[in-house]
């Protein structure tokens, strides 16, 4: 077992492990900057920038994804049927270049992420780049029409005003050991949680959104049909789920959910996870004696240039409670009514 697998296992123990607790000492020094930065931001000795337009900022309190892509995804398709018209921000995490720039379907994912091209398929302008702030700044410029930013990560990303924050909690993985960094998976405090606006937690199963406190919502994955990465004409054949020379990988931040996935659909094949963000190569998926490779649609993004008719990828779409779209477009709204009674629509970027 690697040492990440070590640490995460680690962070996701029932308890503190000994492994946890020799690196509280350090998770007490990570909180205490922490701390520090988020005090600079809010009196104003760190510089904010404020946009012309309302910011959604979508992330969470742990190292890994929690389902934030998803619900990106779904949210961007909830504001344009409601009208509105987004523009999407986000690093771009794993990428080589550190530039500020737009993302475009067939870009290179080491150029933009893997996260930004899935983001990039919705149509909406898609920016990334390390100063999230200046990527929104670069997308307004170019896409002027766009009167909603949102985040794609980026809760701990102060330098960026926000008007709506959305926390995403993985419901099968909660906050671990509830720990900071490295003795846990916390970047911030679970009382972080009591200032944001909303609360999403992404659910397992297929059973029917609950309903929540005022703003506790739920989230869930509904799979969608697979689609082969060389010919998306080809129908997938379910027998290959029951063919023990399937093999199913994963390079995501919680693998087991999506083999977890396909077991429950009568996968009976070997596993493979990968790191969170992976850089495939050909020799990666060199299954040799593999009747079908199947794999996350995060994972096919950067598979597709030497896939072969064997790879199968299975979207999903994030199912979220109407809800909460309904508390955004309240909050949207009435800031853009705002900001439109005292800011000229073509006045740049403004700092408070």
């Amino acid at each position: 077992m690697s040492a990440a697998s070590r640490l995460t296992r680690a962070w996701y123990a029932p308890r503190a492990t000994a492994l946890a607790n020799a690196l509280r000492p350090i998770s007490w020094l990570f909180g205490a900057l922490a701390a520090a930065r988020r005090s600079a931001y809010r009196n104003g000795f760190l510089r904010r920038v404020r946009l012309r337009v309302p910011v959604i900022v979508v992330g969470n309190l742990t190292a890994g994804g929690a389902g934030k892509t998803p619900l990106v995804i779904a949210l961007v398709d909830a504001l344009r049927a409601r009208g509105r018209h987004p523009g999407i921000v986000s690093r771009g995490y794993g990428r080589r270049a550190t530039d500020t720039r737009g993302v475009e379907l067939g870009d290179d994912p080491d150029d933009v992420g893997d996260e930004p091209l899935l983001l990039a398929a919705t149509g909406v302008p898609v920016f990334v780049g390390v100063d999230r702030a200046a990527a929104a700044q670069a997308l307004l410029v170019a896409h002027p029409q766009v009167d909603v930013i949102v985040t794609d990560d980026g809760l701990q990303h102060y330098a960026i005003a926000r008007d709506v924050e959305i926390a995403v909690i993985d419901g099968a993985r909660m906050l671990g050991n509830r720990l900071l960094l490295p003795a846990g998976p916390l970047r911030e405090p679970p009382s972080r949680l009591a200032s944001v606006d909303a609360i999403v937690t992404l659910e397992s199963g297929v059973h029917a959104l609950a309903n929540g406190p005022a703003r506790e919502f739920t989230m869930r994955y509904a799979p969608l049909p697979w689609r082969n990465l060389v010919d998306a004409s080809r129908v997938f054949d379910v027998a290959l789920l029951h063919d023990a020379a399937t093999v199913a990988i994963a390079g995501i931040a919680h693998p087991e959910r999506f083999f977890a996935t396909l077991r429950a659909g009568g996968f009976t094949g070997e596993t493979h996870a990968f790191p969170d963000h992976h850089r495939y190569v050909r020799d990666d998926l060199a299954y040799p004696r593999a009747r079908a490779v199947l794999m996350t649609e995060k994972d096919a993004v950067k598979c597709t240039a030497f896939a072969d008719a064997r790879m199968w990828m299975l979207p999903i779409a994030a199912r979220i409670d109407p809800r909460l779209v309904d508390l955004v477009m309240e909050k949207v709204d009435g800031l853009q009514a705002a900001r439109d009674a005292r800011v000229p629509r073509h006045q740049g970027p403004v700092d408070p």
